[in-house]
């Protein structure tokens, strides 16, 4: 759980500061597969993502691919 929250809380500290100073960037948050899958279909990580409005990337780290852009 812990990376979770870090992760959370990193995206969040970044979006804050990019839409200060590029608002018209878009912030993705890179996961690997297995993660995405272990913890962000979680309700708690869903409502989080939803709420904050963060982009996802979700890769397969093996296959060197972008499985879900969203």
């Amino acid at each position: 759980m812990n990376p979770y929250h870090e992760a959370i809380g990193q995206a969040w500290n970044y979006k804050v500061v990019l839409e200060e100073s590029e608002p018209d960037r878009l912030l993705y948050l890179a996961i690997p597969e297995d993660i995405y899958e272990e913890f962000f279909t979680r309700r708690l990580a869903r409502m989080s993502v939803t709420r904050m409005q963060l982009n996802l990337i979700v890769f397969n780290p093996a296959r060197e691919a972008i499985v879900i852009w969203k």
